[in-house]
């Protein structure tokens, strides 16, 4: 196999390159109130997501699911796996399901 250029690795996204994240889902109890549940998301964005550098993409209501990643081109971490997941178990997460960490431009989080 031919060696890849610095350049076309960091364009392929792979070997130093490869960034790695994770897929979560959890819910909030039946009956939580709108202002409750995004007081938490903001929350969770500003006291855990925002400090370790990583992002967050996801949706829902009570039912919440997504991605987290690097901010910039990284990998995370089985401790930044661990803290999401104590995080939300905290503060009201309920049936949360943290995913292994897969390259999130070719792998498959199942």
């Amino acid at each position: 196999m031919a060696q890849r250029s610095r350049r076309l690795r960091k364009k392929l996204r792979v070997d130093e390159f490869q960034e790695l994240g994770f897929e979560l889902n959890w819910h909030f109890a039946a009956g939580t109130e709108p202002r409750q549940v995004d007081a938490v998301i903001d929350r969770f964005i500003a006291d855990l997501i925002e400090p370790r550098g990583l992002a967050f993409a996801g949706s829902g209501y009570l039912a919440w699911e997504g991605l987290v990643c690097t901010q910039a081109i990284g990998r995370c971490s089985e401790e930044d796996r661990q803290a999401v997941e104590q995080w939300l178990s905290a503060n009201g997460g309920q049936a949360i399901e943290v995913s292994p960490l897969f390259d999130v431009w070719y792998g498959d989080p199942a």
